[in-house]
């Protein structure tokens, strides 16, 4: 659990950025080493980058080619000051996230800002060790920040789900988190707080669908229908926004001054909050309408025999796609039949979403720090 010394570089070189005695470029080591690559290459060939920018962070969304965010200071601050007026205050905070994930990363900002040390946790995340590292977090206020599947395998785990429960927040990004998981954490009494956000908003932004404090969200025009909800194009701005991508991508998601484009399709309800409803390049075209997986995948949570789904669109002659899940079974319990799955999800959305094909997996496959990884399944099944 103790501070290896790439966090002590890191944490050395932010505190100089953050508190304004340095200007520099601080690329973080990514998890590749195209990545790598990308982000070290600017100092390599001297290429002039504004003075302000401080951090350069890889992000590749669905696309797998590498962008550089540029991450000013102001940025980075305000995001973790906004954070942590969210949550109620500065605290101490457990890191289990590599640096070169935004959420990473600012878990390393926040500490800088509150005067802390985190906690770090091993690379290979165990959640044995969890206990441990929130004793050492000692008294005050402390937090950690995890992907979902991280929080699945703690909660799996009495002592690891006990120790989450007496950390004053637990945040979960990188992705939706599975209904099931959810349900099980409200149940152990950890204290979650899902964030919405990517490497280009310095973070998460946006908080249980509630913009944190100088972030803005906005819904683009033109809607879709996808399973029976109307859903667009997702916009955010505000003081945690990069400047741009060190190389710029076509069409540019920075177009428009203050704003930016994101992959998301999402809905604002009559209270403000947003709900993220799935990607644009996942949305399955099938029989002339858009169904979005993720609206699929929360139906099928509720189904006893399902711990864990997977939609995805395969080719179909027909319907153009057709819908495919793909199902981790509840232990012990008896695969139900596509006819099953088909009224079960047809008593919440539009039958034309429900599964025309279902594959029983052991589990289902993902990338990088957790985000499911639909083309693989739509690879091994098509």
């Amino acid at each position: 659990m103790a501070v290896g010394s790439a966090t002590d570089e890191l944490l050395a070189v932010l505190t100089d950025v953050l508190t304004g005695r340095r200007s520099a470029i601080l690329p973080v080591p990514a998890h590749d080493e195209r990545q790598s690559s990308l982000l070290t290459s600017a100092l390599r060939s001297g290429e002039e980058i504004d003075d302000d920018v401080a951090v350069v962070i890889s992000t590749s969304g669905t696309t797998g080619e590498p962008k550089g965010a540029l991450l000013t200071a102001d940025a980075l601050r305000a995001s973790a000051e906004s954070t942590h007026a969210r949550l109620g205050g500065a605290g101490r905070w457990l890191l289990a996230l590599p640096a070169y994930h935004i959420g990473g990363l600012q878990v390393l900002v926040r500490s800088v800002l509150a005067a802390t040390r985190p906690v770090t946790l091993s690379a290979s995340f165990d959640p044995a060790d969890i206990p441990a590292a929130v004793a050492a977090l000692g008294s005050g206020r402390r937090y950690a920040s995890l992907v979902a599947v991280q929080l699945d395998k703690s909660l799996r785990d009495p002592e690891a789900a006990a120790a989450l429960a007496d950390l004053d927040a637990v945040l979960i990004g990188g992705g939706p988190m599975p209904a099931g998981v959810a349900e099980r954490a409200k149940a152990a009494g950890v204290t979650v707080v899902r964030t919405y956000g990517m490497s280009e908003t310095a973070g998460g932004c946006v908080y249980d669908g509630v913009p944190l404090d100088g972030v803005s969200v906005r819904i683009g025009a033109g809607t879709t229908a996808a399973s029976g909800t109307d859903a667009s194009r997702i916009l955010l701005g505000g003081a945690t926004l990069a400047r741009g991508y060190r190389n710029p991508v076509r069409p540019d998601p920075f177009a428009e001054p203050d704003w930016f484009r994101t992959d998301d399709l999402g809905a604002v309800d009559d209270s403000g909050v947003l709900r993220v409803l799935g990607r644009v390049d996942d949305a399955i075209s099938t029989g002339g309408l858009t169904v979005l997986p993720q609206l699929v995948e929360s139906a099928l949570a509720h189904h006893p025999a399902i711990a864990d789904s997977a939609v995805f669109g395969l080719p179909d002659p027909r319907l153009g796609q057709r819908v495919v899940a793909a199902l981790v079974l509840t232990p012990g319990a008896t695969a139900p039949d596509v006819a099953e799955l088909r009224a079960h999800v047809a008593e919440t959305l539009d039958a034309t979403a429900a599964p025309r094909e279902v594959h029983i997996v052991d589990e289902l496959p993902r990338r990088g720090i957790g985000k499911l990884d639909r083309r693989a399944l739509a690879v091994r099944f098509g």
